[in-house]
């Protein structure tokens, strides 16, 4: 029997200054994880004014990767590996934490100076716990590297992963997939059969999953060998992921994943201690470990 998606509600907003708030989808009671993502923020939309932007201060990542999807604005990431990259739509930043690294994302000085719309997605991704201490990895993918999918009313970017029968040049340690879908009205979509866990976060429009609707900022997951198909009654623009169940349960505390519930204390003391490497260009500031 083909299980009915599951309507997730209830996400707890976050504002990370000057009104830019961050809508947090995963984890939640109903899903701690839907494939290997473990965490899932909508961000804004938000509307910069001319001299302010975005500061994530220097903060430390262990056993997961992080990914960042634009719709509108740019972001500078820099890292202790001495990346330094803006991110902006349709480009990826997939950053493998695994055994540690440090990363701040702010807004660039230009668009800073000038004001923008920010709005975009960031998921984290467990590593399996054979590669949850893998060295720290950064890689920035331009969109033209990104399979594009065409079929029936609907245009697909592969941001990550593998469906449809195409592959994402990004490196990644499970099964998974991880796609921007614009669909037409009316248009029909089945999910990529071959990953068991599915999630689906509607942008802009309203569809049908099953016998769910889902509207702007919405919500759903399902598991199981197949998954009713998505049918926009709208034109509509959704995010899809998922892939293959996690190996065994993961522990989040602040910035840290991890299988090992002494792992995470051994990364708490070793940020407190400053035992982390410095984000080269950005070593003057850092977050501070939660109290």
């Amino acid at each position: 029997m083909q299980q009915r998606p599951t309507l997730i509600e209830n996400a707890r907003l976050h504002d990370l200054g000057d009104g830019f708030i961050v809508r947090r989808m995963l984890p939640v009671l109903l899903a701690r994880h839907v494939g290997p993502f473990v965490f899932y923020d909508h961000m804004g939309p938000a509307e910069f004014e001319p001299g302010r932007g975005m500061d994530v201060r220097p903060h430390p990542h262990i056993g997961l990767a992080t990914v960042t999807w634009l719709f509108e604005g740019t972001i500078r990431h820099r890292d202790s590996l001495g990346s330094l990259a803006d991110i902006t739509p349709g480009a990826v930043n997939w950053m493998t934490a695994g055994q540690g690294i440090v990363h701040s994302e702010r807004t660039p000085p230009d668009a800073r100076r000038d004001g923008q719309r920010m709005h975009g997605i960031q998921v984290w991704v467990a590593l399996p716990r054979a590669d949850e201490e893998v060295p720290p990895e950064f890689h920035h993918h331009d969109a033209e590297s990104l399979p594009h999918i065409r079929q029936n009313g609907a245009e697909l970017v592969l941001i990550a992963g593998t469906a449809y029968g195409e592959a994402s040049p990004v490196k990644v340690f499970a099964p998974m997939f991880f796609i921007e879908a614009r669909l037409e009205a009316g248009a029909e979509l089945a999910l990529p059969q071959e990953h068991v866990e599915r999630g689906v976060h509607v942008i802009e429009g309203e569809l049908g999953w099953g016998d769910v609707t889902l509207a702007v900022a919405q919500m759903a997951v399902q598991a199981g060998e197949s998954a009713p198909v998505l049918r926009a009654k709208t034109a509509s623009r959704v995010m899809l992921f998922g892939g293959a169940p996690l190996d065994g349960e993961r522990h989040l505390w602040w910035n840290f994943v991890s299988s090992s519930r002494e792992r995470i204390e051994q990364a708490k003391a070793d940020w407190a201690a400053q035992r982390f490497g410095k984000v080269a260009g950005d070593e003057q500031e850092f977050i501070p470990l939660p109290g």
